[in-house]
């Protein structure tokens, strides 16, 4: 008790200590990432193999199968589910919550290792990367069509000058280019020349192999200077394909000119991307996980307004998808609801209190509470999101009983003739316990929601924790500030105004009142537990045919349709029927 009594003695360490819990609590605000959700372990190994030319079925049986049989006896491994399209197999290896995603990478990497001679020698290395399996598509999206370039110079100007400018944002993990069409030399050759000349496309591979070569083979030195000797017979332009020679022998030289045709395009066109109905190329910006993500919105808005003017002539830059608009709308919803509630709060206490002055102490408990518990939501790795904010919220209506005790039993005394300091020590001594069962039984009722297992216990960990730490710091803040404040804001002996009077004398009424009719509801004891049996008996139906889900369902204001065409369709199948969908989507109002 003597370090309690100390903070009514000592009014000045009452007010530097929690001065020094408000400025922790401010300076961890600043610090505190902001996101739409709590950041979830969740990953994905996503392991992606080309093989050109290959229908699906035999994807399926010679690729996606040995893949996934070596994936799936992977520790940490919930499920595995996959895709076989022609040409392209996808095995996603889903992990279990909070597995360390580099392990499962690393033994992903030794089983592929284990099973290459299974796959046929002919496809590409596979390609294996971690997604965020609570997120699998990226924050932003960024969109860039031209009308003087096509998407394969689009492509290279891309990877070349704005992909590099906008991964040096800070925070940023990533930055993708989806849709891409990298620049390639295409040679379309002529099935009847080749017969011609007693040719297969194989010669030409061999032509090209042998004559498309980049190599340094050694150096010289003179007196004075030395040379590199590179050895460089790389084809750059259409002509310098067109002139390869394939066959030579002493009667004619066959090139390749003779055999087909040759263009620059692009590699393999495997998407088709579009933007307002244009031909485009997008950039997708990954944040990295547990940064604040509306600063990171604004560094790449102001980067993109940087860019613009250095644009090619006919080229267009746009956040075509904003992940942040709705996560920016929720928060300033919150801070709307946060103020009111702040308010409402304040004009109840008034008018049970009686006195401004008197309120006042409860509600300087309200942002010293909060501030402070977000000192310990730093020092938890907590972020402020949609449920942290909300346990914020409806902390402001508890954070406030425990100082509203202390009001009340300080005036009490002074009214009964005690000085201020007096009824300040009384009153401490007679609250300490009180305050801290009340304190912790609180917190226990709210912390046990963190313990759940799974992806609700993971999601509300930080609900559950931040009102927790909300009532524990209220209930510092009643036992060393509150009766310094109580003391010094009731009047003088206890006198109350006339409204003051008002108020104690109706709750004086209510309590008389509510005696009489306890009296007649301890009379009807078998009538009232029978009712209370009847209420518990009706709650189960009622739970059992509720309609359950995760979270309560928001519009973000966007609308995603996934179209699944045949497995062998093209893609110019495909992107022919996506410009219909698209025609209807824009003659919606």
């Amino acid at each position: 008790m003597r370090v309690i009594e100390m903070f009514v003695r000592r009014p000045v360490i009452a007010i530097v200590v929690n001065l020094a819990l408000v400025l922790i609590g401010l300076r961890a605000v600043t610090q505190l990432p902001i996101q739409q959700y709590p950041r979830i372990e969740s990953s994905s190994i996503v392991i992606t193999t080309i093989y050109i030319g290959a229908s699906a079925e035999s994807i399926r049986g010679f690729v996606t199968t040995p893949i996934e049989r070596a994936v799936s006896s992977i520790t940490g491994v919930d499920y595995v589910e996959s895709s076989s399209v022609a040409g392209l197999s996808t095995v996603t290896a889903r992990l279990k919550l909070n597995h360390p995603s580099t392990v499962a990478l690393a033994e992903v990497g030794n089983r592929l290792d284990q099973i290459r001679s299974e796959l046929p020698q002919e496809i590409e290395s596979p390609v294996v990367e971690v997604q965020r399996a609570d997120r699998p598509y990226a924050t932003f999206y960024v969109s860039v069509t031209s009308e003087t370039m096509t998407p394969p110079e689009i492509t290279d100007y891309l990877s070349r000058h704005i992909q590099p400018r906008l991964s040096t944002i800070p925070n940023v993990q990533r930055v993708g280019l989806e849709g891409a069409r990298p620049q390639a030399m295409r040679i379309w050759l002529d099935a009847d020349r080749l017969a011609a000349f007693g040719l297969g496309a194989s010669d030409v591979e061999a032509a090209l192999t042998r004559n498309n070569f980049l190599a340094a083979v050694g150096r010289t030195k003179g007196s004075q200077v030395q040379v590199d000797l590179l050895a460089n017979t790389d084809l750059k332009s259409v002509e310098e394909f067109e002139r390869l020679i394939v066959r030579e022998d002493a009667s004619r030289i066959v090139r390749i000119s003779d055999l087909g045709s040759v263009e620059l395009g692009a590699e393999e066109e495997t998407a088709n991307v579009r933007h307002n109905g244009k031909d485009a190329v997008y950039l997708s910006v990954w944040p990295l996980p547990g940064t604040n993500e509306i600063a990171v919105a604004y560094a790449l808005r102001a980067m993109l307004d940087s860019i613009r003017p250095d644009l090619p002539p006919g080229t267009d830059i746009d956040l075509a998808y904003d992940g942040t608009v709705y996560m920016e709308n929720s928060l300033k919803e919150i801070g709307k609801t946060f103020t009111e509630t702040v308010l409402i709060v304040g004009v109840i206490v008034f008018l049970f209190l009686g006195s401004w002055r008197s309120a006042l102490v409860p509600l300087v408990t309200i942002p010293i509470s909060l501030i402070g518990a977000a000192a310990a939501m730093l020092l938890m790795g907590f972020s402020l999101n949609l449920l942290t904010l909300l346990a914020i919220v409806l902390s402001v209506g508890i954070v406030v009983d425990d100082a509203i005790v202390v009001v009340e039993n300080v005036t009490r005394h002074m009214q009964n003739g005690m000085s201020r300091i007096q009824a300040a020590l009384v009153s401490s001594r007679q609250l300490f316990t009180p305050i801290i069962a009340m304190t912790i039984t609180l917190a226990v009722v709210y912390a046990p929601i963190g313990f759940l297992d799974g992806l609700t216990g993971v999601l509300f960990k930080e609900f559950a924790f931040t009102l927790a730490i909300a009532v524990i710091v209220s209930g510092f803040v009643a036992i060393t500030l509150s009766p310094v404040m109580s003391a010094y804001s009731a009047s003088e002996g206890g006198h109350e105004g006339r409204y003051a009077r008002f108020v104690n004398h109706s709750l004086e009424r209510l309590s008389t009142a509510y005696g009489r009719a306890l009296d007649v509801i301890l009379g009807l004891r078998a009538q009232v537990l029978a009712f209370g049996a009847f209420v518990c008996v009706i709650a189960v139906p009622l739970y059992m045919f509720s309609s359950q889900e995760l979270a309560p369902v928001e519009d973000e204001g966007f609308i995603l349709l996934i179209v699944n065409s045949a497995p062998d369709a093209s893609l110019a199948y495909t992107a022919g029927h996506m410009d219909k969908v698209q025609n209807i989507g824009k003659a919606l109002p």
